[in-house]
């Protein structure tokens, strides 16, 4: 008898098994990941939309890899722009294909039925409240039984290894491909911040402009990405690039060899920008906020934080100390997994991201 009873105990029940997911429904990236198992799935925020059949065919990476080389019927669509759903119906179909592929091998275990999906997921501080519950319906729509909202900043602070209620003030720079978000947590909110819009995807539009103008020759898209974060640095270093695009003199193929001094020339004014940002939010946070900024320094988030030489570059111009933490890519979803140990944590940041 007691076997039995040992043998029911392991048996999984699905409308008891709680199964947590953590959305990151970023501008160019979307990540997804599961309690216990980390990120299942980071894939382009991408898909193709065909107006024949009236149906989406392709998603994420299939989706961007086909960008610029597709017939007149086949329209690739970017759901999010500036970290706001703009084609909620889009997003939505996505974000459905996006769970079948990473989370339904985990839920496959389940006999009979699924457990039901309770997701965590971030939005940018600047998302209205209509924008906020755009969110939510696109993850429930998708499969999911609830969700939590969570302010993206503190997430990211949390993915950054700090405590968000302490009292201990931390400024985060957070460069994604649609937002830059700057940020000072402190007591479990957000003391001040400072959005910009000049991310990884304007800068890769300003890379294409730049060589357009100097060298007569226009880029893809995918080209200009792959400039940014392969061929551009802060460390002095020099690397060239040989790229193909289309001749503006006879629209034939054209070759040229792109240098990081090109790259930096292009987008050097941007990042001074982003300094000055730094620099205004610094300018209107309380006087014992700086100090003890001055003391901890700024952290530095987001993908566009894999680009060498960069903490160095806000370290001279800002005069404090940078630091890149080790998930500094995910910091976002990282942190939705760590703040998700503990159910009070879960319950506060939330009611505080509804402020």
């Amino acid at each position: 008898m007691l076997q039995i009873l040992d043998w029911l105990k392991n048996i999984p029940i699905p409308f008891i098994t709680n199964f947590k997911v953590y959305f990151d429904l970023g501008t160019s990236t979307t990540r997804i990941a599961v309690k216990d198992k980390g990120v299942v799935l980071k894939e382009p925020t991408f898909l193709a939309y065909n107006s024949q059949s009236k149906d989406y065919i392709f998603f994420g990476n299939e989706a961007k890899n086909i960008l610029g080389k597709t017939p007149e019927f086949l329209k690739i669509v970017r759901p999010i722009v500036n970290g706001i759903v703009s084609d909620f119906d889009a997003e939505t179909a996505l974000t459905k294909r996006f769970i079948e592929k990473s989370i339904s091998p985990y839920t496959a275990q389940f006999s009979f039925l699924a457990p039901p999906l309770e997701a965590l997921a971030v939005f940018p501080i600047i998302a209205t409240e209509i924008e906020q519950k755009a969110v939510e319906e696109v993850i429930l729509k998708a499969q999911c039984s609830s969700v939590t909202l969570i302010k993206k900043p503190l997430a990211v602070a949390a993915g950054c290894g700090f405590n968000v209620f302490s009292h201990k003030p931390n400024l985060i720079l957070d460069m994604g491909g649609g937002l830059i978000e700057i940020s000072i947590v402190s007591g479990g909110g957000i003391v001040t911040n400072k959005t910009l819009k000049n991310a990884g995807e304007h800068m890769d539009k300003l890379i294409a402009n730049y060589i357009y103008l100097k060298h007569g020759v226009m880029l893809g898209e995918a080209t200009c990405e792959r400039l940014k974060l392969e061929c551009f640095n802060f460390t002095g270093q020099e690397k060239i690039s040989l790229v193909r695009g289309k001749s503006l003199e006879n629209g034939l193929p054209k070759s040229v060899k792109i240098r990081t001094d090109d790259i930096r020339e292009a987008l050097l004014n941007n990042f001074i920008q982003i300094v000055d940002a730094v620099k205004e939010l610094i300018e209107i946070s309380p006087p014992e906020v700086v100090d003890e900024i001055f003391d901890s320094g700024m952290y530095l988030t987001g993908r566009l934080a894999s680009i060498e030489g960069l903490e160095k570059f806000f370290s001279e111009e800002l005069k404090i100390e940078v630091v890149k933490p080790t998930h500094f890519a995910d910091a976002a979803i990282y942190g939705l997994s760590l703040l998700d140990q503990d159910k009070d944590t879960i319950y506060r940041i939330a009611s505080y991201s509804r402020n």
